[in-house]
């Protein structure tokens, strides 16, 4: 997918989401022991979660901001910090699970926030940084909920 706009960063986000959520339910019955199981469902449903929430930024947002050009900024992130990473979960533990969608959902807050140091308009920089402190919330959630994992 091309990102152009912050439109097509969002809905790229919401992909990202999606397809981390389907590589989380298949890997399910690869899991090496319960506890990852557990992890994998938890964390699967979490991400559809977030699919729909970033679905309200995409249909809600301030026109002018989503319509906002970004492909050249898109472009140099990448160039400085590569692709985004597929990863499998098949033969990791609960705390591997963990560190590798935290390392996915890192990768999406470190765009948003090169996005934001890039936005010159109010608009632009008040949707950044909404989304920054979307996934930084959300994924400091997810962490927390996981991590009681380990007390089972």
């Amino acid at each position: 997918m091309e990102i152009e706009t912050l439109r097509d960063v969002i809905h790229w986000a919401k992909k990202v989401h999606l397809q981390l959520s389907e590589r989380l339910s298949e890997s399910q019955e690869d899991a090496v022991d319960e506890r990852a199981k557990l992890v994998l469902s938890y964390l699967s449903t979490y991400e559809k979660k977030l699919v729909k929430v970033l679905a309200g930024f995409e249909e809600n947002g301030n026109e002018r901001a989503l319509n906002t050009w970004c492909i050249e900024y898109v472009t140099k992130f990448k160039r400085e910090n590569g692709e985004f990473s597929n990863k499998s979960f098949g033969e990791l533990n609960a705390q591997e699970i963990i560190s590798t969608v935290v390392e996915q959902h890192q990768y999406l807050l470190s765009l948003f926030k090169f996005l934001a140091m890039q936005s010159v308009t109010a608009s632009t920089k008040e949707l950044m940084e909404e989304l920054i402190s979307f996934e930084e919330h959300e994924t400091m959630k997810m962490v927390q909920a996981t991590n009681r994992f380990e007390d089972m």
